[in-house]
Order: structure tokens, then C-alpha cells, then sequence
């Protein structure tokens, strides 16, 4: 498993430096992943139409076959869970959080700034209505009980720039 834990490490460090990298180097990024593309249009345009439709469809049982090995452990793995959530931190550190605050509002308005438990939320910050806890959320989510008190009423926040 540490192995395993290792390699998801690797991943997760490779993803977020090359996130990283793209909002530095966007521009020079596409050009380069342009000009590869090209090149393995080139290429397959060599291959016989046989041979390209038996790779997509190794390609495809390979992945469809890793999916359902995984699909298991990845739903009670507590660190795949954190794994997922830091990467949904990186990904909300590169986020245009003016456009995020937009598409928000409408919820805001509905929930007329009380969330409860069991409620969707995008992204913010949920402030526990009894103790003061926040709790953030970077990806859609199901809203869940404070973990510090366990009330079920929470005040959204905005992100912070």
C-alpha cells in the first residue's frame, strides 16, 4: 500500500507542479501541446484505420478494467480522500474567484444566507452558525454536519482573492 500511497504521491506533486506551470507558462504550454498534437496526427494518420480502432478499444477495456479494480478502495480510502481534496485546493488557488462568487450568488439568494446540512454548495466558506467553525469548500459538495459541534446551520462566506 505504501507503494501505492507513493505513487499517488507522485501523481498528485506532478499534476499540481504542472498547474503551477500553466498559469505561469500558459501560452508556450498550448504552442508545445499544439505542435505535439501534430505530430501524432501525422502519426496516426500512417496507422490503418484497423489498427487505430483496436487500440482505442484496448485502451478503452484497460481503463473500464483499472475503474472497476479501484472503484472500491478509492471510496474508502481516507487518504485518497485527502488526496482529492488537496488537489481540488491547488485547482481553487488558480481559480478566477470574482466568476465563482458570480455563479454563487443565485444560491446565496435562495438559501437567503442559511445553509443547512444536507444543502449543495460550490465553493466558499460555511461559518458555523453556533460555534464559529469554517469550514471551506472548493469543489461542489454536500453540505455536512460542523465537524466541531455538529450543528447543521451555517452562514456562507465569500472566497477570499
Amino acid at each position: 500500500m505504501t507503494n501505492k500511497n507513493n505513487e499517488l504521491d507522485n501523481i498528485y506533486q506532478t499534476l499540481t507542479r504542472w498547474l503551477e506551470d500553466i498559469k505561469v507558462h500558459e501560452i508556450t504550454s498550448m504552442v508545445d501541446f499544439i505542435e505535439q498534437a501534430k505530430k501524432y496526427l501525422t502519426a496516426a494518420e500512417a496507422l490503418p484505420e484497423e489498427k487505430i480502432g483496436q487500440f482505442i478499444d484496448n485502451l478503452k477495456y484497460d481503463f473500464a478494467d483499472f475503474f472497476q479494480q479501484s472503484k472500491t478502495e478509492a471510496q474508502h480510502s481516507i487518504y485518497l480522500g485527502l488526496l482529492e481534496e488537496s488537489f481540488w485546493s491547488e485547482l481553487s488557488k488558480i481559480t478566477d474567484k470574482s466568476q465563482v462568487e458570480w455563479s454563487e450568488l443565485q444560491s446565496d439568494f435562495n438559501h437567503q444566507g442559511d445553509y443547512k446540512k444536507g444543502d449543495f454548495i460550490g465553493f466558499g466558506v460555511l461559518v458555523c452558525k453556533k460555534c464559529g467553525q469554517q469550514v471551506e469548500y472548493f469543489h461542489p459538495s454536500k453540505v455536512t454536519a460542523c465537524p466541531n459541534c455538529e450543528s447543521t446551520h451555517f452562514e456562507r462566506y465569500a472566497l477570499s482573492p
